[in-house]
């Protein structure tokens, strides 16, 4: 496992590449410089040797058997790669060997559908069914909730999404006269565009669409199609639903084409934002020992946060 690993040890198992570059040396030799990945964590990687079917195995995405050494390099550990095989993915269960949500999927499957069961408003609630449990439902349960940076692990999506939905919850419950079919409306379908915007649900890239569109604009689509699909178009609940996913990253410099405008969606907005750093800050803690700083983490304005000791 990748969080065992020492230098001067062997490296030798599955991973997953989870990003591959050919590069070449300042003589020309060309290279592979890579992330590989398990359930334990990432660690960079170099093959410095490519031969034979090495460029058709070293694939993003895909399983690879190594063999290599662990060595230092600017006081971080990596991979020397020594030799590399194909692994048959029809053979292996492939969440052994990613990163995933600690949570079971069949917990967070549960939890989602108790709150698409909550909803009372039939136009919500029709839309949210139609989209979660007969659209995009194998997407949605598997897909990450981002290349990087946040839940982005398999089943990353629905645990970011039931995260949410908790604290929304909580929140219609805390402030006073806030629309709770909303609120939770908008929770299950803000990041909906995701499963579009993503390639796959591992090591995924942006699509062409999730380039030129974004997730925003994509989830906006979705809810307007399935709302014509189900007669719901020209009711109000439509509007504010696709409101509550155009504003949910809170400013327009965060790609937010409008800003809130209601109450739910400025709450939503702040789940949201909470949801995912606190995401970044505990993956950065985890990779640290008790009394050491993390690494700076983009999505906080490059801060470190100290691990305290218990």
């Amino acid at each position: 496992m990748i969080k065992d690993l020492k230098e001067g040890m062997s490296a030798k198992g599955i991973y997953i590449v989870k990003s591959t570059t050919k590069l070449q040396t300042n003589v020309g030799k060309s290279y592979f410089s890579l992330v590989l990945e398990d359930k334990t964590g990432k660690i960079e990687a170099k093959k410095w040797n490519i031969v034979g079917n090495d460029a058709e195995i070293l694939i993003q995405g895909r399983l690879v058997n190594i063999a290599g050494e662990v060595v230092s390099y600017k006081d971080k550990l990596q991979i020397k790669i020594e030799s590399v095989n194909e692994v048959d993915e029809k053979e292996v269960d492939i969440s052994l060997y990613i990163g995933a949500s600690k949570k079971e999927i069949k917990e967070l499957t549960q939890k989602l559908e108790k709150y698409i069961l909550s909803i009372n408003n039939k136009v919500i609630k029709d839309i949210v069914d139609e989209v979660l449990n007969k659209g995009y439902y194998l997407k949605f349960s598997n897909y990450p909730a981002a290349v990087k940076m946040h839940h982005d692990y398999l089943h990353g999506l629905i645990e970011h999404t039931v995260s949410m939905c908790e604290i929304a919850e909580f929140m219609a419950k805390h402030y006073e006269d806030v629309n709770y079919d909303l609120l939770i409306g908008g929770a299950l379908l803000h990041d909906i565009g995701k499963v579009v915007e993503l390639s796959a649900p591992v090591a995924p890239e942006y699509t062409l669409e999730g380039s030129l569109i974004g997730h925003i604009s994509i989830g906006e689509d979705i809810i307007d199609e399935t709302a014509k699909k189900l007669g719901h178009q020209d009711k109000e609940e439509v509007l504010y639903l696709k409101h509550m996913v155009l504003s949910h990253h809170g400013h327009l410099e965060f790609g937010s084409p409008v800003l809130p405008q209601l109450k739910e969606a400025y709450l939503l907005s702040q789940i949201d934002e909470t949801d995912a750093k606190m995401s970044s800050i505990q993956k950065a803690l985890d990779d640290v020992k008790e009394g050491e700083f993390t690494d700076k983490i983009y999505a906080l304005d490059g801060r470190s946060f100290y691990k305290t000791k218990k």
